[in-house]
């Protein structure tokens, strides 16, 4: 009896071990050392097992099975029901940080949930954690790359804003426990191409390293303190990614102060020996990693771990060190406290794909969505159209919704689905889809093109998916592992759009679905519309619907420039940044990074500054009035670039300094301020270091690139400040 007494008095984990014998489990004690006290009680086999992504349990001391890969790129993935929020492409098209970070919440809701969930049913394998493995703030350097969707754009700002406000949303705000843990991928200097990534030694030149290649890395590190950091495939300057002392320890630990976990991208460390030939042994593979801070493996070469010791190549002091900063993330998760004592374990089932975060999920594609073009102002349409004519090899596609690393729902609104439940019931709506995605149609008697002269107008959903772009893995329909060798539409849905507007009566809406850059250099002159949807979602549909018939005027801005055809760029494998992204491209664009059009017009005026002459160590404050001077109440970008004018020519062209997205009735003038300090002002030299560069420049305020093309596609005339840094 007295036996019996005594076990039901202790607090008892999974396993049967009482937790009150392990001084790990005491909640009064620091995060540290309680890390420090479990690791200590492992036997050296136990420790070199927990540093695979799939970590076994070791139930003696009370230690669960653990998987650390998990996705949440656009919403929680590959682990059921949840909210599939739009492709990162389109988080970057928003220019909206605040928004991003809302959805974060709303995604790091539904993880939490759906991991309390697994855990009351014994689920603790693939995609069941809270350590996911996004986002990707590679730089989309070459539209070819098929992964380029996945990020926020070409522009390094762009990305650390967006990518700073994710990692916030998705970590949480808690002194004390972190709400799930997010990972920037894929460190460093990784933008495809894909089939060359296993042994691909990028080389580029220290001014876009530091230009390019590494600041929204460093954002993320410094001012989001982001808890994960995934090593690259590729090489860079000869030692791969995952085994390179300059990025692992000089730079992200070093310099910038990373306390967190570092993991391998998938196979990576087996790249160490097999790709980049750099060792000839998986012990040795092993040793390298280990050494150089990599503390996770996702793959296979740290089942050596043990062997590496035995052959003296690295210590157990070493294995140690690794394996307490993996375990400080899981105690930081509140994986060895009481449920009540973490706050997130608040968050209720009922949040999982829920009516506020399908809101959020249609307002972060109704502000990702561009207007490239509108002739003569075909849109928006009129609800009560008498008769339209929706087709296309995407109309009534739900894949073209969900683009990469997706999770699943139930309530996937294509475009056609949007606009039925948008027009008018006395509207004569018709729908073929005409043309397959990626073969021309064999049937030469195809009536669908036809029907555009039966409509008052046709709206057209065509464009690529992640059948043709994406990871090397994936991209089934690709003949390229992934990327694009060029970046017109398909064939057929070219041919279609042109029979389209042979026989079309009324406007012709073209409605494109992308992850990246298309050329519509053959269709662009036919059609009186355009808009880029990107990969928008589970709410797609809703959102193309809400700006097509005017419920909300488009607000989206196009963060990467779209060149006419890929001969305006240089070589795939090439990553000098020389004829690369709006910042060094001097051939003229099909449309402009920055872009977009809306259903109303803005004029900026009175712009000053504070002072005109800036001196090292002062600020400088920047005001300008914007007024809509059309229509209709919208929201748009702001945007303020430093061009200079007589210094160093490796020097941008431009450099997107500042952004804020502003709503503006009709006739309403804001006053926008803008302020800058010395390092805003800095620029990289030769060397890569930042620098105060004496001379003169221009701060240009658009709502796009303040380009001559931007003027000519219908964006504002900039307004300008002269600037002299003294």
């Amino acid at each position: 009896m007295k036996r019996i007494l005594i076990v039901l008095i202790l607090s008892v984990t999974s396993y049967g071990v009482a937790q009150n014998d392990f001084k790990w489990f005491d909640e009064s004690i620091a995060f540290e050392t309680r890390a420090d006290l479990l690791v200590q009680a492992m036997t050296l086999e136990e420790k070199c097992s927990q540093f695979l992504n799939s970590s076994p349990a070791i139930e003696r001391l009370g230690v669960p099975e653990y998987n650390w890969w998990n996705e949440s790129l656009h919403g929680i993935a590959r682990n059921g029901k949840a909210t599939i929020f739009p492709q990162g492409i389109a988080m970057g098209a928003t220019f909206n940080p605040e928004l991003i970070q809302k959805m974060t919440t709303a995604i790091s809701d539904e993880g939490r949930a759906k991991f309390k969930i697994a855990q009351a049913m014994g689920n603790r394998g693939l995609y069941a954690g809270l350590t996911y493995w996004s986002p990707n703030v590679n730089i989309f350097r070459d539209p070819r790359w098929g992964r380029g969707q996945e990020t926020y754009g070409e522009d390094p700002f762009l990305t650390s804003k967006i990518g700073v406000a994710y990692v916030k949303g998705l970590q949480g705000n808690d002194p004390k426990y972190l709400k799930a843990t997010a990972c920037a991928k894929h460190f460093a200097v990784h933008s495809g191409p894909e089939e060359l990534r296993h042994h691909f030694d990028a080389s580029p030149s220290k001014l876009d390293l530091y230009e390019t290649y590494l600041p929204a890395f460093e954002a993320l590190v410094t001012e989001a303190h982001v808890k994960g950091v995934m090593g690259a495939y590729n090489a860079v300057y000869g030692d791969p990614s995952c085994s390179s002392p300059f990025l692992l320890d000089e730079l992200l630990k070093k310099q910038w102060g990373f306390d967190g976990y570092i993991v391998s991208d998938c196979g990576a460390l087996g790249d160490i020996m097999k790709g980049h030939k750099k060792v000839k042994t998986a012990e040795e593979a092993a040793a390298l990693a280990m050494q150089t801070g990599v503390n996770l493996n996702c793959g296979w070469v740290y089942k050596n771990l043990k062997k590496a010791i035995d052959k003296g190549l690295i210590t157990e002091e070493l294995i140690d060190e690794r394996l307490k900063q993996l375990y400080l993330i899981r105690f930081q998760l509140g994986f060895f406290d009481k449920e009540e004592s973490n706050p997130f374990n608040k968050v209720t089932s009922d949040v999982i794909n829920s009516d506020a975060h399908k809101a959020i999920a249609r307002k972060v594609a109704q502000q990702s969505i561009v207007l490239l073009k509108n002739k003569n102002h075909v849109l928006p349409l009129d609800k009560n159209i008498k008769t339209l004519y929706v087709t296309g090899p995407f109309a009534s596609s739900s894949n073209i919704l969900m683009a990469n690393y997706y999770g699943m729902s139930a309530n996937l609104v294509t475009v056609l689905e949007g606009v039925t439940e948008k027009v008018s019931l006395g509207t004569s709506l018709n729908y073929r889809q005409g043309v397959l995605p990626f073969n021309k149609n064999q049937n030469p008697l195809n009536w669908a093109p036809r029907v555009a002269g039966q409509v008052e107008a046709t709206i057209a959903v065509v464009g690529i998916s992640n059948e043709i772009e994406g990871e090397e893995v994936d991209a089934i329909a690709s003949q390229h592992k992934g990327d694009r060798k060029d970046l017109k539409l398909p064939p057929g849905q070219v041919q279609y759009i042109k029979e389209l507007c042979e026989f079309k009566k009324g406007p012709i809406i073209l409605v494109v679905g992308t992850g990246s850059p298309v050329s519509l250099e053959e269709v662009e002159p036919l059609v009186d519309a355009i808009v880029c949807m990107w990969y928008p979602g589970e709410q797609g549909g809703h959102a193309v619907a809400d700006v097509l018939f005017g419920d909300v005027a488009p607000s989206g801005h196009l963060p990467i420039t779209f060149p006419k055809n890929v001969e305006q760029l240089p070589a795939f494998d090439d990553y000098n940044m020389k004829g690369r992204t709006y910042k060094y491209m001097t051939k003229e664009p099909q449309y402009p990074f920055g872009f977009g059009l809306s259903y109303s017009t803005v004029a900026f005026k009175n712009t000053t500054a504070s002072t005109n002459k800036l001196k090292r160590g002062k600020e400088v404050s920047l005001s300008v009035e914007v007024t809509n001077t059309g229509k209709a109440a919208y929201d748009d970008v702001v945007q303020v670039y430093l061009v200079p004018e007589n210094t160093e020519d490796y020097l941008p062209v431009y450099s997107l300094k500042a952004f804020k997205r502003v709503h503006l009735k009709v006739g309403e003038t804001r006053a926008l301020a803008f302020e800058f300090t010395e390092n805003d002002f800095k620029q990289t030299n030769l060397e890569g270091a930042k620098v105060w560069m004496k001379g003169h420049y221009k701060l240009m305020i658009s709502n796009a690139l303040p380009s001559q093309r931007s003027i000519d596609l219908g964006s504002a005339v900039p307004a300008e400040i002269n600037l002299t840094l003294k």
